[in-house]
C-alpha cells in the first residue's frame, strides 16, 4: 500500500513540473503586438554599413572646403583676404583662442647663464589663467639694435633643454643655429611627459580641454602667440622679422601657429608634413588624439592649411632615411601646397626638401631658407 502512495506522489510530482516547463516555454498569449527581437537584427547591419558609407563620402568630399574658401590669386594681399574664412573656421575647430583672459601678471626672465654666444633667460610668461607659456629665451652677444625672433619648438617627448645642451640630439643646430646668426631666440616647452603624472598625461589633458571647449593643439599654438604679444615688445627684438623652426611635433607647431598668426614671416617645419594624413589613410584610428580634432581630414589636411600660411615662405623638410610615414605622404601630397605659391608667382617662398638624414633637423637648408626670406 505504501509503494502504490509513493508512486502516485511521484506521478503527481512529475505531472507539476511538466505544467511548468510547458508554462514557461509556452507564455500566456500577449494582447499586444510582438516579434522576436532578432527578427530586426539586418536592419542593425545595414545601419552600421550606411554610416561607413557615409564616413567614407564625407572623406572624399571637398565641396566643403571649397565652398568656405574661395582663393583670390590677384595678389597676394587679395590671397591672404581670400583665405580669412578660412582661418577662422580653424580656429573655431580647434577652440582657439582657448576661454579665459589673459592674466595682467608681467612675464619674467630670470638669467640662468651666458656663454660666448649669448644669454640664457627662463622666461615665464602668463597666457591664461594660472597657466604661463615657459621656455628658454636666448639673446645674442653683440647685437646693436633690435634683431629678429626666432621661435624654435621641440618635438614629442622633448623639451627646449633636449633641444639646446650637449649637442641638441637629433634636433642639431635648431636652437643655438639662430643664435649663431644673430637672431634672438625663445624655445618654448609644451606638455608630453611629466613625473608624478601618468604617461598619457597629454591625451588626458586635451580630453579634459575639450570638454571646456578647447584642444591642447589651441593652448599651445597660444603658448606661442600670446608669448609673441610679450616679446615682440622687448627692445632687443625687431617685430617685424618672426621666424619659427620645428622638428617633429614641433613641425606640426610650424605649420599651425603661422596659420593661425601671420606675425610669423618665415616657417621651417621638419619631418611632421603628411604624417597623420598618411596613418588615417592607412588606419583611421591610429591617429592620435590631439590631432582628431573636427575637420582634421576633410577641411584642415597639412596640405589645405598651407594657404593660410601663403604668401609667407614655408619649407617643408623631410629625411631620406626616416621612416616612410615621415615622408612618404607627404611628397604625395607637396604639389597642391606648392600650387598656392606658384599661381601667385611666389615658388621661391615654398621649398620642398628631402635631405640625407633620417628623423633630424636639417640646418643647412633650415637656416638658408630662414635668412633669405625673414626680411620679405
Amino acid at each position: 500500500m505504501k509503494s502504490t502512495i509513493c508512486w502516485c506522489a511521484i506521478g503527481f510530482a512529475a505531472l507539476f513540473i511538466g505544467a511548468l516547463a510547458d508554462g514557461k516555454d509556452s507564455p500566456k498569449p500577449s494582447p499586444y503586438f510582438e516579434q522576436d527581437v532578432s527578427a530586426s537584427d539586418p536592419l542593425r547591419t545595414q545601419q552600421a554599413k550606411e554610416l561607413d558609407a557615409y564616413i567614407e563620402a564625407m572623406k572624399k568630399d571637398g565641396s566643403r572646403l571649397h565652398a568656405m574658401f574661395h582663393p583670390d590669386y590677384s595678389s597676394p594681399q587679395a590671397f591672404a583676404k581670400s583665405a580669412e574664412p578660412y582661418r577662422a573656421a580653424f580656429c573655431d575647430s580647434i577652440g582657439y583662442p582657448p576661454p579665459g583672459g589673459v592674466p595682467s601678471a608681467p612675464a619674467t626672465f630670470d638669467q640662468i647663464g651666458q656663454d660666448s654666444l649669448g644669454t640664457y633667460y627662463r622666461a615665464m610668461i602668463p597666457i591664461l589663467p594660472e597657466v604661463h607659456a615657459e621656455g628658454i629665451y636666448i639673446v645674442p652677444k653683440g647685437i646693436t639694435g633690435k634683431a629678429p625672433l626666432i621661435i624654435s619648438m621641440h618635438g614629442g617627448g622633448g623639451s627646449p633643454e633636449v633641444a639646446l645642451f650637449h649637442g641638441g640630439a637629433n634636433y642639431h643646430d635648431m636652437v643655438r643655429g639662430g643664435v649663431k646668426r644673430g637672431y634672438v631666440v625663445f624655445a618654448p616647452q609644451h606638455l608630453f611627459v611629466a613625473k608624478r603624472f601618468p604617461r598619457d598625461i597629454r591625451n588626458k589633458i586635451d580630453k579634459r580641454m575639450r570638454l571646456v571647449g578647447t584642444s591642447v593643439t589651441a593652448v599651445e599654438i597660444a603658448k606661442i602667440t600670446r608669448s609673441l604679444d610679450v616679446l615682440l615688445k622687448r627692445p632687443e627684438v625687431d617685430p617685424n622679422r618672426v621666424g619659427m623652426v620645428g622638428l617633429s611635433y614641433g613641425g606640426y607647431y610650424a605649420l599651425v601657429t603661422p596659420a593661425v598668426d601671420t606675425r610669423i614671416k618665415v616657417s621651417v617645419s621638419s619631418c611632421y608634413y603628411g604624417v597623420q594624413e598618411g596613418r588615417y589613410e592607412r588606419d583611421e584610428l591610429s591617429v592620435p588624439s590631439d590631432f582628431e580634432f573636427m575637420n582634421r581630414f576633410t577641411l584642415f589636411r597639412d596640405s589645405d592649411l598651407v594657404a593660410l600660411i601663403c604668401p609667407r615662405a614655408l619649407e617643408i623638410q623631410a629625411g631620406s632615411n626616416d621612416d616612410s610615414d615621415h615622408r612618404d605622404p607627404g611628397t604625395r601630397m607637396v604639389p597642391q601646397s606648392e600650387a598656392f605659391y606658384k599661381k601667385l608667382g611666389s615658388a621661391d617662398r615654398f621649398k620642398y626638401v628631402i635631405f640625407q638624414g633620417g628623423h633630424q633637423f636639417d640646418d643647412e637648408s633650415a637656416w638658408s631658407f630662414v635668412q633669405q626670406h625673414m626680411s620679405d
